[in-house]
């Protein structure tokens, strides 16, 4: 594969929401939505992604920016990750949406990257990102899923062909917040429930969430109601800055009189979707938050794990990263 140097394209520069879905729906098939440009344009680069038309979102000041409203906050698709760590806001109602931007790869990357593309980002599969015609990438074989594949980053859940993970750590938490997925096209304009916005393979195995050709995340909306709750986010991966998460783990807990009155705790990097285990907030609502429940509850959390041949250690790492969660919340 040729990778010196990308294949032309119309770049498009629309300063409003209305004239970048008219380019859209002109592009067709071959029109291309781009954020801050981090996964597109290593897409490009390597030669795998080739559109005709690319429109470039970044001139829109209407998809930037946080805004406080009277349910929650509102955040523009093409906000940094940058300000989301910093807005006073963020971190005094949901400090864990800060605590999980704040884990996104690097300082010079959540300069330029923004939430919205942390969302919609494709999957890092190397063998679907280096061009192989595998099932997300509309051929017949998973190239991931065979007994010398390296696997080591894939599911241990609900595979279906394709093994592919949702690596963002923004998902689980977004899922965890209970937030809202602003989707405009030309046909107006579509409210979608985090936990719904991504998508399996047994969905559809050659996209990652709903959106689809024509479609632009233009803002994420989060209610008030896990407003100043308890949160817990961590992230394992090889290397502290730069890598996608092993594991990674996003919980929110309203706690009264040390008993855990309710929870949303979501995995990720364990499924083609951030996984939200309702096992685990069936099993804890009602008890005291302690050690006991936290082990129990972390046990709970590999049921149903079927994994590859070279990612069995997620098992102990999903099981210990929920304990934490529920224990040291």
């Amino acid at each position: 594969m040729l990778k010196d140097m990308m294949s032309s394209f119309d770049l498009q520069l629309p300063t409003n929401v209305a004239d970048a879905l008219k380019i859209l729906k002109k592009a067709g098939k071959d029109g291309w939505v781009m954020g801050g440009g981090n996964d597109s344009l290593t897409w490009f680069k390597d030669r795998v992604k080739q559109p005709k038309t690319v429109v470039d979102l970044s001139g829109i000041s209407a998809l930037k920016g946080i805004r406080v409203t009277a349910d929650g906050v509102e955040i523009g698709a093409l906000t940094t990750l940058t300000e989301v760590v910093g807005n006073a806001t963020i971190k005094s109602k949901f400090a864990l949406l800060a605590d999980a931007a704040g884990q996104v790869a690097s300082p010079q990357i959540r300069n330029t990257g923004t939430i919205g593309g942390n969302v919609a980002q494709d999957t890092r599969c190397w063998y679907y990102r280096g061009g192989l015609p595998c099932y997300r990438a509309g051929g017949n074989t998973c190239f991931a899923d065979t007994p010398s594949a390296m696997n080591r980053e894939h599911t241990i859940f609900n595979a279906d062909r394709c093994v592919a993970v949702s690596n963002s750590d923004i998902a689980p938490a977004l899922v965890a917040l209970d937030a809202k997925m602003v989707i405009q096209n030309s046909g107006g304009t579509a409210v979608v429930d985090a936990e719904k916005f991504f998508i399996g393979p047994a969905v559809d195995i050659t996209r990652m969430t709903v959106l689809k050709s024509g479609d632009i995340l233009t803002a994420i909306r989060i209610p008030n109601t896990w407003a100043g709750a308890t949160f817990y986010f961590e992230k394992v991966a090889d290397r502290n800055v730069w890598d996608f998460p092993l594991v990674n783990v996003a919980a929110a807990m309203k706690v009264a009189g040390g008993t855990i009155q309710d929870m949303r705790i979501v995995v990720g990097a364990v499924e083609a979707v951030p996984k939200r285990l309702r096992v685990v907030e069936d099993l804890v609502k009602g008890q005291k938050k302690g050690a006991d429940v936290a082990k129990l509850a972390g046990k709970a959390a590999s049921r149903g794990a079927k994994p590859l041949n070279f990612n069995h250690f997620k098992i102990p790492l999903i099981e210990n990263l929920v304990t934490r969660a529920i224990r040291d919340a």
